[in-house]
């Protein structure tokens, strides 16, 4: 078997940038996964790490869950893709309208960011309007019209309370952002202003409910209320970008937990355990518009067979079993942040710990609380990435910005495992 190092210059040789997603590249070696199962995975050198990656958040029953194995491989016997309608697509599609409290209708795509792309697309032909309102380190997938300001550079960024917008990427046109506009997060006067200054002109405001991308930032009490309630009265779109907390923080997603209902929601990752299935999902009366064909959305892929005999199987288990793995979840990642509060506290290391246990975020701060992308960003962001190396080094994975996703495959076990291996790392930095 060929080891790490050899595997990468190989791919180097291949692959542009040897990694195929710029969310891979980190410093030296990558890791190169042989085998993953349960709450661990194994790389090609024969080390097993605990895992809280988990695919970036997909893999909520665990990795291989024997539920999703034997959906996709009996599937795949009944065959691959059919460019044609099936049962399972509308048992997939009920089940979301069960358990989510804006879908009345739902759409089906491959990726997180096709499904974000759907809705900006759905808001501006519905409403008739042309700006979108986001906010400044939210990330609604990597397409050109909203790839702004997801991590931009602060000394790129203008004044926190009126940001500007940065592209994330060369190759992006300036005219791209001329119809977004950009907020700060978590600042309901500053989002007034911004209506006020475009009024009539909006079509929909999106975000994340719960930050994840830059950080595991619960909104502050009332904000959404508020945001929700001058949607209503400007006749403004509310979506909410539930990619990653879709199906994690609550089987509703976190508009049941926050109990805040958008217009129009997008789901992924955790909706099919691992497999690649997306949705946009939405009030009736909004997604009339492409039950009419006003807006267009089309897609080979779309509820492609594989993936949704996953999502079906994914779904039953996490709506039939909320009561035992939500619960959990959540109190071995609050047994996890605890733990690491305490550890960092014992060590006189400066550490916030954040979230709400089905994910959260270490930031290596001083700071009470992270409410938007600036403090995030000023939380000891390098200090993060070389924690995360020192973690590998003991066999724990996490997301090298800090956060950490847990699952129903997870353990006490593990979690005592974790703060011991927390401990060595956070005492060698």
């Amino acid at each position: 078997m060929e080891h790490s190092d050899a595997l990468y210059a190989r791919a180097r040789a291949v692959i542009a940038g040897g990694v195929s997603s710029d969310a891979r590249r980190l410093p030296g070696t990558p890791l190169y996964v042989d085998h993953a199962s349960g709450s661990r995975l194994w790389d090609v050198d024969g080390n097993s790490y605990i895992d809280y990656v988990l695919g970036q958040g997909p893999a909520i029953l665990g990795h291989s869950p024997a539920a999703l194995a034997d959906a996709v491989a009996a599937q795949m016997r009944r065959g691959v893709t059919y460019s044609a309608q099936h049962l399972t697509e509308i048992e997939v599609a009920e089940r979301l309208q069960s358990m989510v409290p804006c879908a009345e209708l739902v759409r089906f795509n491959s990726v997180g960011s096709e499904a974000a792309h759907a809705a900006l697309r759905l808001a501006r032909g519905h409403t008739g309007r042309p700006k979108v309102v986001k906010f400044e380190g939210h990330y609604h997938g990597w397409f050109d019209p909203v790839l702004f300001s997801v991590h931009p550079p602060l000394d790129q960024a203008g004044p926190a309370e009126r940001p500007v917008l940065v592209p994330g990427s060369g190759g992006q046109l300036p005219e791209q952002a001329a119809d977004l506009v950009l907020a700060p997060w978590n600042d309901l006067e500053a989002f007034t202003a911004a209506i006020a200054q475009h009024r009539g002109e909006i079509a929909a405001v999106v975000m994340e409910p719960v930050l994840c991308n830059s950080g595991a930032i619960t909104p502050d009490d009332a904000y959404l209320a508020a945001v929700r309630q001058i949607c209503d009265d400007e006749g403004i779109l509310l979506i909410f970008d539930e990619v990653i907390t879709g199906f994690r923080v609550a089987p509703g997603g976190a508009q049941e937990r926050l109990r805040i209902t958008p217009d129009i929601g997008v789901f992924g990752k955790a909706m099919a355990g691992g497999m690649q299935v997306s949705a946009l999902a939405g009030k009736a009366e909004v997604m009339e518009s492409i039950v009419s064909g006003k807006v267009s959305h089309a897609g080979t892929f779309n509820s492609h067979p594989v993936a949704m005999a996953g999502a079906r199987a994914v779904l039953e288990i996490l709506d039939e079993k909320r009561d035992d793995i939500y619960p959990e979840m959540e109190r071995l990642g609050r047994r996890l942040m605890d733990g690491m509060s305490g550890i960092a506290a014992r060590l006189g290391v400066p550490m916030l710990v954040q979230g709400t246990g089905h994910l959260f975020q270490t930031y290596l701060t001083d700071a009470p609380d992270v409410r938007n992308y600036r403090e995030f960003a000023a939380a000891g962001r390098p200090a993060m990435a070389r924690l995360h190396g020192l973690l590998l080094d003991e066999g724990i994975n996490m997301v090298p910005r800090g956060l950490w996703f847990l699952s129903a495959a997870h353990t006490d076990d593990d979690v005592d495992a974790t703060l011991v291996a927390f401990e060595n790392a956070l005492s060698r930095m």
